[in-house]
């Protein structure tokens, strides 16, 4: 994908987040690597619906600013230490969805109860440990948990998802979101029943081959 393919895809996965309801006003980021290595960001504190390409940010991977008039996303330091530290990362979306929030809250993991969560999302998810909002603490407890999973729950906080590129990402968080609705749906009723551990094994290879650049 050309630079501009790449903050187009950007720009409609940010909008799509917002629309289908995965966080509310202007909480959430996303960001993307470009061809050169360098990353495009959401901006900081600005309506989804009204962001243009011209408001995307890019930096390089340390965070220094090259190209854009607004700030990036204050949680840039999320986007960037998963990006520099797994090179098969192509994208990365933080958002507050409301069924994996309340997991983060009462830091519970998501279960890999359904078989394309497995394929798709490399197994259980995660809770990382709690960091303050913002902090390079947070990124580095985040991005080590992102090494072979494609979302890891933050503590009291939220979901980062991960994926080859802006599409995949959020089909990632939709995914993550929708199979912790069912979660919680599930436990209602009863308990979940796992998956049997051969259709794990079975399974687990794939997550590599189909959620990471190749």
């Amino acid at each position: 994908m050309s630079d501009l393919e790449i903050k187009e895809a950007l720009l409609a996965a940010a909008k799509e987040m917002i629309t289908c309801g995965l966080v509310e006003g202007t909480a959430g980021n996303v960001s993307a690597r470009l061809p050169d290595g360098n990353v495009v960001l959401t901006p900081s504190s600005m309506d989804y619906q009204a962001m243009t390409l011209d408001d995307l940010v890019v930096t390089d991977l340390d965070g220094k600013v090259l190209e854009g008039s607004k700030m990036p996303t204050t949680e840039k330091s999320l986007h960037l230490a998963c990006l520099r530290k797994h090179r098969d990362i192509g994208a990365v979306m933080h958002c507050h969805a409301l069924f994996a929030t309340m997991f983060a809250i009462v830091r519970q993991p998501i279960p890999c109860v359904i078989e394309e969560f497995d394929v798709y999302v490399g197994g259980d998810i995660e809770v990382a440990d709690y960091r303050l909002t913002g902090s390079e603490e947070l990124a580095e407890e985040v991005s080590n948990r992102v090494a072979d999973k494609g979302a890891v729950l933050m503590a009291n906080h939220g979901l980062l998802c991960v994926g080859k590129h802006p599409a995949d990402v959020l089909k990632v968080t939709k995914l993550v979101e929708r199979t912790a609705k069912i979660i919680w749906g599930a436990r209602l009723l009863g308990t979940p029943v796992p998956l049997p551990d051969a259709t794990l094994q079975q399974f687990a290879p794939l997550y590599k081959l189909i959620g990471r650049i190749q």
